[in-house]
């Protein structure tokens, strides 16, 4: 090769051999985050597993669609001893605590609906793992994520994955341009999850028929209100169930128990119209129930705004774009109005029901898969 010849990439972006580019892999012990280790490990590369303990391992042994505990933390084992790659345990119990389990709770106390797989992310995977994986030399970390890095005009930007079904872009906005230059995501590009578990078995692992995680990994089978009602005892004190009118309907056993939107057991019946839960108030344990009309929002306050665009956030007045007010619906036409660097008032074309403080508002390019970050939504 002639001096002024710069080697080929590598499939991670480095100009360098595979052999010569160490890549840190977080590993949850699900089939996703195996087949990345077990993929750049063939491909060559100087892989390092590593697996987070978040909660106590003890408690969920016996839970069925788990990650970061029990015998998740075995099957990631038994994935690096497969394809021989070093494979670290650490201890994320404390700082996934103060770090994900206490503002959960504290924003169910607060009449918010919290989404803390995204903290997770932006406070313990990509932020102490990161640092972690740094300090191990690493050139970059990678995850079993379905999002896809690409590297545009101003560097690495945030794009959907291949598969829509799979795409994880909501739990993601909050990534910052510094950890997505360090970050890569070998499974965005993807058509389907057939594909991935197909490599799973091409590479003879073990977890190539594991079912996927469900719910959020320290809540057992989804209910929210016991592993408060623990954390916070308080949460469960009663209260009135108010008609937006003022009339009172009945008492309840704790907001914890209610959710924006929320329209089956209310225990009110036999009233002339159906209705939902249209607000929480923790401060006077009152639960407010009105009919779905009620539930229609176009203007949502949002903050701590993570901005993935080539231009300042602030530079325009409106930004005509897509958002996601909720993981499980799709991008809907809005104006994002900026306030200031991390603040904007977001105006939905069209209405949503059950828009929530607590869940992301996440920005979309209409245009193309580009994801530009985004925000938390508040009360206002």
């Amino acid at each position: 090769m002639p001096l002024d010849q710069k080697p080929p990439l590598n499939s991670l972006g480095f100009a360098k051999a595979p052999a010569d580019t160490r890549v840190v892999v977080a590993m949850s012990g699900g089939v996703d985050s195996s087949v990345v280790a077990a993929m750049l490990a063939e491909e060559g590369y100087d892989v390092v597993g590593v697996t987070l303990q978040l909660y106590d391992h003890g408690a969920a042994l016996a839970k069925k669609g788990a990650c970061c505990a029990g015998l998740d933390i075995h099957d990631a084992r038994r994935v690096a001893e497969t394809m021989g790659f070093p494979h670290y345990v650490l201890d994320y119990e404390n700082i996934f605590k103060d770090a994900v389990i206490d503002e959960f709770a504290d924003s169910y106390l607060g009449g918010a609906t919290p989404v803390p797989c995204i903290r997770c992310n932006e406070r313990v995977k990509f932020k102490d793992l990161l640092e972690t994986a740094k300090d191990l030399e690493a050139d970059c970390m990678a995850t079993g994520h379905y999002i896809q890095r690409k590297t545009g005009a101003q560097g690495a930007e945030l794009h959907a994955a291949a598969d829509s079904a799979r795409d994880q872009s909501y739990f993601l906005f909050s990534t910052t341009p510094e950890q997505l230059e360090f970050l890569r995501f070998p499974l965005g590009h993807l058509a389907s999850k057939g594909d991935t578990r197909a490599l799973a078995a091409k590479y003879g692992l073990s977890v190539a028929d594991k079912p996927d995680s469900q719910d959020i990994c320290f809540v057992p089978n989804g209910d929210y209100a016991s592993v408060i009602r623990k954390l916070r005892p308080e949460a469960a004190d009663p209260g009135d169930i108010v008609h937006a009118d003022g009339r009172v309907l009945a008492r309840h056993d704790g907001v914890i128990n209610y959710t924006i939107g929320q329209r089956r057991g209310l225990g009110i019946g036999g009233l002339a119209e159906p209705l939902y839960v249209v607000k929480l108030d923790a401060d006077t344990k009152t639960v407010v129930v009105g009919p779905k009309d009620m539930l229609a929002t176009r203007t949502v306050p949002v903050r701590e705004i993570n901005w993935l665009g080539d231009a300042p956030f602030e530079s325009r007045a409106e930004w005509h774009l897509a958002v996601k007010v909720r993981s499980t619906r799709p991008p809907t036409e809005a104006i994002i109005r900026p306030i200031s660097a991390t603040e904007a008032t977001v105006e939905l074309v069209t209405p949503e029901e059950g828009v929530s403080p607590g869940q992301a508002c996440v920005f979309y390019d209409p245009d193309s898969s580009r994801i530009y970050g985004g925000g938390w939504i508040h009360k206002g």
